[in-house]
């Protein structure tokens, strides 16, 4: 019998904390539970619905700003093709300018080599005579310088 009335106080043990959850689940639930689970379900409804608005409104904004966005780079894609068209012509015009310069240079140079074969041609006649008067001079220096050093001896 001992373990009889062992066995009765270890299961009263027990379900003596099973009533105390019961006790405090039915104050907290009250008599109503199904009313209670019914609102709560409507509330996570209208809060998924909530968020599924939120989301598509989210989806139509990232749409928009995706189709502003690829129209921008078009944009600026169509400024760097003109930039890069516009700055070719000029490369090509100023490849024309400097082309058109060296030989407006080239033809400047034969110009002035040719003026100046002229010019070396003219005074080279009147360099002759002058060449020829030093060496008479020269001549005739010497021939004094002889005849004093003959006298002298």
């Amino acid at each position: 019998m001992a373990e009889n009335t062992n066995l009765t106080e270890k299961t009263a043990v027990a379900e003596k904390p099973k009533k105390i959850w019961n006790g405090a689940l039915k104050m907290v639930r009250g008599d109503n539970s199904a009313q209670l689970i019914e609102n709560f379900t409507a509330e996570m409804t209208l809060v998924a619905e909530g968020l599924c608005e939120d989301q598509s409104n989210l989806r139509r904004e990232v749409d928009r700003m995706t189709t502003e966005d690829d129209r921008r780079i078009q944009a600026l894609q169509s400024r760097v093709d003109a930039a890069e068209t516009s700055l070719e012509e000029e490369r090509k015009a100023h490849d024309r300018d400097v082309t058109e310069l060296r030989n407006r240079l080239a033809a400047l140079e034969k110009k002035a080599n040719s003026s100046t074969r002229n010019v070396k041609e003219k005074p080279r006649k009147g360099n002759i005579i002058r060449d020829l008067t030093v060496l008479v001079a020269i001549a005739a220096a010497a021939w004094v310088i002889v005849t004093l050093v003959n006298k002298l001896l």
